[in-house]
């Protein structure tokens, strides 16, 4: 009985996958980061991204992807007396659902779904007089959940896409800090 109902439901996932639409791509991009953070100003930084994509369907689609990035942030006291920067190398993986409308030669995306992010690498400086004050500021999650939203256009093979990212996990709850970014891609689907 097992191996007929496993049967069945891979037949039906054959046939629902060969009626869908199926593109693999690559892409990159750049994002503009930023980690809020109580208390302190904050700065945008200026980072990449760069990675692959699976797109499954037509109206309605289902887009993982992975992708490394970089991001960060810079701090600052109001009075400047505390300077911090920290740069992050991240591999991102988001699970994207969207709706697409338009032809296929010129086609417009919306697309909203969660992210996952692992910091592989972390770089951080801060001003001599506050290395000692201020020693947990640095402690930061490997691990981060998160939200993406937004629209695409796919013109041909090309697509580009332009996002919000928001934390939904704080990067170092000690000092509220969570991280948020826009990115703009560009990506070519190659199948």
């Amino acid at each position: 009985m097992k191996k007929y109902l496993l049967s069945v439901a891979l037949l039906i996932a054959i046939s629902i996958s060969a009626k869908a639409q199926f593109s693999v791509g690559i892409k990159g991009g750049v994002n503009f980061s930023k980690i809020d953070a109580d208390n302190l100003d904050n700065s945008t930084k200026t980072g990449y991204q760069a990675g692959v994509f699976v797109r499954v369907g037509n109206a309605f689609y289902l887009q993982p992807e992975a992708y490394l990035s970089s991001t960060g942030g810079n701090f600052n006291t109001s009075d400047n007396s505390f300077h911090a920067k920290v740069d992050f190398t991240n591999v991102s993986v988001p699970l994207l659902f969207g709706h697409s409308f338009g032809s296929k030669d010129l086609n417009f995306r919306l697309m909203v779904g969660p992210v996952y992010t692992y910091t592989l690498n972390k770089n951080e400086s801060f001003s001599d007089n506050t290395n000692a004050a201020i020693a947990d500021f640095g402690h930061y999650n490997n691990s981060t959940l998160g939200f993406q939203a937004g629209g695409g256009v796919d013109i041909g093979p090309i697509t580009a896409d332009l996002r919000y990212e928001g934390g939904l996990t704080k990067i170092n709850p000690d000092y509220g800090q969570r991280q948020n970014l826009w990115a703009l891609s560009v990506g070519f689907k190659i199948l």
